[in-house]
Formats: C-alpha cells, structure tokens, sequence
C-alpha cells in the first residue's frame, strides 16, 4: 500500500518533501490537480468535488491514507468528506482507508495543545495577548478555521488572517523571485495595517507558500517565528500511523508523482525547492 499525498498544485510538495524525509522506506503518490489549480477562489462545493475526486484517484492506486496538503481543500471539504462521503466508499471499497489534512497538525502547533483540547472560559482577563497572523488563499480565510478552531483552545491567542488572492497561481507558475518578494512584503504591510503591529508569530496558511518561505521571513519583522506545516504535519502523521496499525504505508521506497494537468518537467524554483529535477506523469 501507499500514502497520498494531494494538492492542487505544486504547494503539496513542501509537505511531501518533509514526509518522504520522515518515513524513507513508504511508498507515496503525489498527485496535484493542476487542472483546476488555484483552489483559493472557487466556491465550496467545487472545492469539496474537486478534492473528493483527487482522493478517489489515490485510493484506487492503492493508497490507504491520503493527506490533504494543501489549506483550502482541508480547510472547506476534509470536514464533510470525513462525515458524509467516506463512511459509504469504504463500504463500497471494501477497506479501511482515511483521509488526513494539515489544519490540525497546524493548529496544534499554533497552540501548544492536542485537538482534543477546548479552553475552559471562566471569564479571566488575558494580560498579554500572542498576535498570530495567517497568510492564506482567500477561501481559507473566508472559512475562518484558524481564528475558530484556535479561539476554542486559546483565549490569549488573537489570530488575525490576510487572503493572499493570486500568490498561489504566482508561484504555482513560476513568477519572478522580485515580483514575489513585493507582492508578499505588501501582505505583510497590509496584515500589519489592519493589526496596527506585526504579529508575533506567523502561520503560512497555505503550502505553496513553503517555496518562498525566505521571503516571508525577509518581509516580517527579524526573528519573527513561522509555524512550519510540513514539520507539523510528519509530526501528525507518525502519531496517527502508530495508532493505526491497519494501514500499511509501504516497504519499498516507491515515489510516485502525477498531474491531472500537463505532465512532464516542473518549472525551476519547484525544481530548486526539492533538490532534484521532478517530472509528473498525466493521472
């Protein structure tokens, strides 16, 4: 069996990158919908389609587990999936399988707290307050889940979010690191605007973002912390595969990489990113 790795893009690969160093005898499939690609600006019920449909094609290449790497797709649909969709195909599939986001591992980051956590509210005044800022597609800022899903478990956490509309499509195509490095630092302004201050820590609410994430940290004040999902994430995943020994991710080392889009070579900062030239085959 295998582990899925599923994005609408590129982005996913920053995670995928993290998970083949964590576990280095799986076997993984990665596969970015770039046929659709961005996410960020479609509706809901898209969104849920299109990543419902990416997760079918990955277990029928014999993943047992796919993990959503990408924001906008964990953030509008995994909730649903998980709910009202899943329970069916297995029946349907005749196996265990289960899909996995990146919102939780990065959530339980963010605080210092297990999921499971919810803060009890006594009403007590907060003395001092941790400015958390979210760079993300505009769909996941529309869901509100960082501010929600934080606020439940943290009451001296403010999570503040700034939708990024076409940085994802920027580096998904391979846009100029001086275009980049001025589109992120106007965020930045623009988050730093609306707070009256820099956050104190900050989240890279989408996995594209990973790629140029020197360009974030140049942008934000000098040591600003960034919680890193793809770190989080391989955190998570241990945890729940020890868990859960009926899923099998493999022996053999095998990496498989496709595209619902064009197939072939990935442009070069993609390429600078993994290290190694990547090619993705038509899914």
């Amino acid at each position: 069996m295998a582990i899925g790795v599923f994005d609408s893009g590129v982005g996913g690969l920053t995670v995928h990158h993290r998970l083949v160093e964590r576990f280095p005898t799986a076997d993984f499939v990665y596969l970015a919908d770039q046929a659709h690609a961005p996410y960020g600006g479609k509706s809901g019920e898209e969104i849920v389609d299109l990543t419902r449909a990416g997760c079918v094609r990955l277990f029928e290449r014999g993943c047992d587990v796919v993990v959503l790497a990408c924001n906008t797709a964990a953030s509008v649909a995994l909730r649903r999936l998980q709910q009202t969709w899943l329970p069916g195909y297995r029946r349907e599939l005749g196996r265990s399988v289960n899909i996995l986001g990146i919102v939780v591992p990065t959530i339980e980051a963010a605080t210092g707290l297990p999921w499971e956590h919810e803060a009890d509210r006594r009403g007590d005044k907060v003395e001092k307050l941790d400015v958390l800022g979210v760079f993300s597609t505009p769909a996941t800022a529309r869901s509100r889940v960082y501010e929600i899903e934080i606020d439940k478990r943290r009451q001296d956490v403010a999570v503040f979010s700034e939708p990024c509309p076409d940085l994802a499509r920027m580096i998904e195509t391979g846009a100029a690191r001086m275009e980049l490095t001025s589109v992120i630092a106007g965020h930045v302004k623009a988050l730093a605007t609306r707070i009256g201050r820099h956050p104190d820590r900050a989240i890279l609410g989408c996995t594209h973002y990973e790629i140029v994430a020197d360009l974030f940290q140049a942008a934000l004040p000098p040591g600003t912390p960034l919680i890193r999902q793809p770190e989080a994430t391989a955190d998570a995943l241990a945890r729940y595969l020890a868990r859960h020994p009926e899923f099998d991710p493999g022996t053999s080392s095998n990496r498989r990489f496709m595209t619902t889009g064009r197939p072939g070579a990935q442009h070069s900062m993609v390429e600078a990113f993994w290290g190694a030239p990547l090619s993705f085959q038509m899914a």
